[in-house]
């Protein structure tokens, strides 16, 4: 079943967003996780979290691409988004080459 990206919230986005940084370098380790959680409910939580399971990186990027240009967001909105992409990534003290690579290409579709 395909979802509609653009029916998303910009919270759900969001989250989806966060969880594919988490697994960006394919090790979902839990700070990250628990990170993520706390930004959430557990509702929102479990609906984006099962969304991204069934999603290769392409097909999450797609998505993201397509919610993204659906809502309309403030210049302080995408600030607060790309820092909270950084603080996943971040969270393990280090910033392993495909955290990086994902990093450059949510810039490119964030702005």
């Amino acid at each position: 079943m395909k979802t509609n990206a653009a029916s998303w919230s910009k919270e759900e986005l969001k989250i989806y967003i966060l969880l594919l940084c988490a697994k960006a370098d394919q090790i979902e380790n839990e700070e990250e996780i628990k990170l993520i959680k706390v930004k959430t409910s557990d509702e929102i939580f479990d609906k984006m979290y099962q969304e991204s399971q069934n999603d290769d990186e392409d097909e999450s990027l797609e998505k993201i691409q397509e919610a993204l240009e659906w809502h309309q967001y403030s210049e302080l909105e995408l600030c607060h988004l790309k820092n909270e992409i950084q603080q996943v990534f971040a969270v393990d003290r280090k910033i392993a080459r495909p955290e990086s690579n994902l990093g450059r290409i949510l810039e490119n579709i964030i702005y």
